[in-house]
């Protein structure tokens, strides 16, 4: 049976998210359970007068890559990926995954190596993209994976993942134009700020934002969005900070995460699970363990974590601290082969002030 709101999706991401206009090359990335939105995507990119070109990768390459590869095929990077991230005016990604921990069991050395192997292609893309020279969009499809990770039915988490993207209303394109207002009047009311101090059980934490730009983060690189951002100074975080839903990185998972700040860098870290993973992580180069983003969620339509980043990083009333590259548009100059984004719930007795004024107490704001 035909969905209405997966040919809503790919217009959001066309239409909205990428802007896709006649004689743009967009490539168009994805696993094979997600083909009917790159099939539909396909379609948007044409109709708007675009070059589309598909790369569908079949589900278990991943592991299958991790598993297999020789030290030297870790090292390589395929002409296709330097291609997408040098020459290619859209990026479009689509998630599908049937399996979300099909990586749990690879040795993180190889999935380090292979980051560090990416860095530059990764580094390439986002300057490229904070030049206004490329535009990307992340989104996923709906399977039975990401069903079972959020606790839901198939069904449940189809409705629950159309719903928090607007794919579920008549007109998405004008809804989610309308729904960036409010995230761009919160980004335009932190510029020009200092300092950042974020409280609440387990955590308190100040950083400095002072010269750094605030991004509204209105669905045009993730689906579904909803979040402001920047890239704090390098140096600056003090203090600590609990981080309450779990949090998975190249496959693998940790919950519990407590970090504790020192000049910059994290100087302490502990997980009630995941501790040995995370550690490895936080070591895989100095720039990892640096803050390279603070995120604050905006999208009050997402109410519970369903374990998947792309959805839980955007909750509102929670903030999420992510170690390592900075995106260079904020004026962020951290760099590392990570970014990894950590969620921490404020909406029971949590509050965020900026240069002593309260800008959200217990997950709502009050400016």
């Amino acid at each position: 049976m035909s969905d209405n709101r997966i040919d809503n999706l790919a217009r959001i991401l066309v239409e909205h998210s990428t802007r896709v206009a006649p004689g743009d090359v967009c490539l168009i990335e994805g696993e094979a359970a997600g083909e009917c939105l790159i099939a539909a995507c396909y379609e948007a990119v044409l109709r708007a007068g675009g070059n589309p070109i598909v790369a569908m990768t079949p589900g278990g390459s991943q592991a299958s890559f991790f598993e297999l590869a020789s030290d030297d095929q870790l090292d390589w990077i395929a002409p296709t990926l330097r291609w997408a991230a040098e020459e290619s005016d859209v990026r479009i990604r689509i998630m599908a995954s049937q399996n979300t921990r099909e990586l749990s069991q690879i040795d993180p050395a190889r999935q380090t190596r292979r980051q560090k192997a990416m860095a530059p292609v990764m580094s390439a893309m986002m300057e490229r993209a904070a030049a206004g020279q490329h535009r990307w969009a992340l989104t996923l499809f709906p399977t039975n994976a990401y069903a079972a990770g959020a606790g839901m039915s198939l069904r449940a988490y189809q409705d629950f993942y159309y719903r928090a993207c607007l794919a579920d209303v008549a007109d998405p394109v004008a809804a989610w134009a309308a729904a960036s207002a409010e995230t761009s009047r919160l980004a335009e009311w932190m510029s020009g700020r200092e300092e950042v101090k974020i409280s609440g059980p387990g955590t308190d934490l100040t950083v400095a934002v002072g010269g750094r730009t605030f991004i509204a983060a209105d669905g045009t690189h993730n689906m579904p969005d909803g979040e402001f951002f920047t890239g704090p100074i390098e140096d600056s975080a003090e203090g600590h900070i609990t981080y309450h839903l779990p949090a998975t990185y190249a496959g693998r998972e940790v919950a519990g995460v407590k970090l504790r700040f020192a000049a910059g860098k994290v100087i302490d870290a502990s997980a009630e699970r995941g501790q040995d993973f995370l550690i490895e992580m936080l070591d895989t180069d100095p720039g990892a363990r640096r803050l390279g983003e603070l995120g604050i969620g905006t999208n009050f339509g997402i109410t519970a974590g369903s374990g998947e980043i792309l959805l839980d990083e955007k909750i509102g009333g929670t903030v999420h601290l992510a170690v390592g590259k900075s995106y260079p548009d904020t004026g962020g100059r951290n760099e590392s082969a990570i970014h990894w984004d950590m969620i921490c719930d404020l909406r029971q007795g949590g509050q965020i002030t900026v240069d002593g004024e309260l800008l959200q107490r217990d997950g709502r704001f009050v400016v």
